[in-house]
């Protein structure tokens, strides 16, 4: 089986987000692929966060209730607490308390800052409610990661 991976076609790893993935674009989420999901998944769920901020971690994205055997995300999903199509799932709240993405901004003043898409292989199904936050679902997910797949964008 492959190793446990997370691309897009839309910029490779250690690269540059498209402006139209950015706050300061069209602000869609950006396309996202995955392939060698562990063994055992039930679940798949997705963190998108800075740790450049100056006022610390900054969530652009959360998502969950991804069913093991999807193997990739659209551009530009909804912004809706549950999507039905073209991907079943559900958002939490980021940072801007906002249901969906929230692409990262590109202010010249702050200097480059890296977003870590983070997908994570889940032994079990999460019993959460639309809406949650970061922490919520770290805690909730802790003692049931299977596997951890990593993209970095630079903004």
């Amino acid at each position: 089986m492959a190793a446990f991976r997370l691309t897009s076609p839309a910029f490779g790893h250690d690269e540059d987000i498209p402006e139209r993935h950015t706050a300061d674009g069209g602000d869609a989420s950006p396309p996202l692929t995955w392939e060698g999901v562990p063994e055992g998944t039930k679940e798949l769920a997705l963190v998108c966060d800075d740790p450049d901020a100056d006022t610390g971690v900054v969530t652009h994205w959360v998502v969950y209730g991804i069913g093991p055997d999807e193997t990739s995300l659209p551009e530009g999903v909804p912004s809706d607490t549950l999507v039905e199509d073209p991907v079943s799932l559900v958002q939490g709240l980021n940072e801007f308390e906002e249901s969906g993405y929230t692409g990262p901004s590109l202010d010249e003043k702050r200097g480059a800052h890296r977003c870590f898409f983070r997908l994570f292989a889940l032994d079990t199904e999460l019993d959460l409610p639309p809406g949650v936050r970061r922490g919520e679902l770290r805690r909730a997910a802790k003692d049931h990661i299977l596997g951890v797949a990593e993209l970095v964008g630079i903004a």
